[in-house]
């Protein structure tokens, strides 16, 4: 039991810890909605699922062994975080021009709705190799390795993804209600140009990282 708990009290503590998801979640529940929010973390909870099935299988071990494989998708992600951090950068030149206080989800700013905050959250996440270097350090410290690992790994993983959906809807759900304040202009131009700088320093970042 007590590895039961050093294992949720870890969980939590490294969820909260702010990161790319937490950028793009944020960017997208106050540019598209709290709707916009839950697809954020639907996409990247999705990823989630993927590197614990690949962790069960050994084809993150493959990612974080082979250092053409790891380079090409930090890459990769690399370069998607820089591109979305330029993009909501690129958004400050609009939030200038918007009315002073927004009073309804009605008058949320709608040219953002066709971009998919599933697809951003999704691919944020899986793109990231430092997810699956993740999963191979921290998850085997608490099984036992004379043992059939398959079962124990998949169901903390499923845990993991758990408890990221459940601090991430509330942490979108309390983005909402404060919504009003944080959509105002000045508030929102802050945000975004925080935003847009975080994720560009998360692709930098995540382009010098070398493999192990």
């Amino acid at each position: 039991m007590v590895n039961v708990s050093v294992f949720l009290l870890m969980c939590v503590l490294l969820i909260i810890l702010p990161g790319p998801d937490t950028a793009i979640a944020t960017k997208n529940t106050l540019t598209v909605s709290r709707k916009g929010g839950i697809q954020t973390i639907l996409g990247s909870c999705c990823g989630l699922l993927i590197h614990t099935l690949a962790a069960v299988i050994g084809l993150s071990a493959i990612i974080v062994k082979s250092a053409y494989v790891f380079t090409a998708l930090k890459y990769v992600g690399a370069v998607y975080l820089c591109y979305l951090g330029v993009k909501t950068l690129w958004t400050l030149k609009t939030i200038r021009t918007q009315s002073p206080v927004l009073h309804d989800e009605s008058q949320i700013d709608y040219k953002y709705a066709h971009q998919s905050c599933f697809k951003q959250g999704f691919l944020t996440n899986i793109t990231n190799p430092k997810v699956a270097v993740f999963f191979l350090t921290f998850l085997p410290q608490f099984v036992d390795a004379t043992n059939a690992t398959f079962v124990p790994f998949l169901i903390m993983g499923l845990v993991y993804t758990a408890i990221t959906a459940l601090w991430f809807v509330f942490y979108v759900y309390l983005l909402d209600k404060i919504s009003v304040f944080m959509k105002r202009p000045t508030t929102k131009a802050v945000i975004e140009g925080l935003t847009g700088t975080i994720l560009i320093g998360f692709g930098i970042k995540l382009a010098l990282e070398k493999a192990h």
